[in-house]
């Protein structure tokens, strides 16, 4: 019997585990002081899978604006803004600290092209 008991306090302890283990990757709500910030220069713009819009460096790294298309952003136009340009992206942190590729504030000099931070 005690056994039993101590097998379902393993699996019960073994999914609460993972589920908060996958609600840390979740992103809702990012703030500011919550994401790191970066300076890079965008040398490509993609449509993503999930209508993500995926912006490129000169290297090898990307970040992405999760369902960017349908928020009302529009491939030609970040083309025209951004590309070949130095920008400015806050971007969100997630378990423990590890900073992500998502995108959660996309800026050109003083002009703020996309937010999720809420005012």
């Amino acid at each position: 019997m005690k056994k039993v008991i101590l097998n379902g306090v393993i699996v019960l302890s073994l999914l609460m585990g993972c589920v908060l283990l996958f609600k840390s990757c979740i992103i809702q709500n990012p703030k500011p002081e919550d994401c790191a910030v970066i300076d890079v220069k965008i040398s490509k713009i993609s449509e993503g899978s999930s209508n993500d819009i995926v912006f490129h460096d000169d290297g090898t790294d990307f970040y992405y604006i999760n369902r960017g298309l349908e928020r009302g952003l529009n491939l030609d136009s970040l083309k025209t803004k951004v590309l070949n340009k130095t920008v400015t992206l806050h971007l969100a942190k997630v378990m423990g600290g590890v900073t992500s590729e998502h995108i959660s504030q996309l800026a050109l000099g003083d002009d703020i092209i996309f937010t999720e931070f809420e005012n």
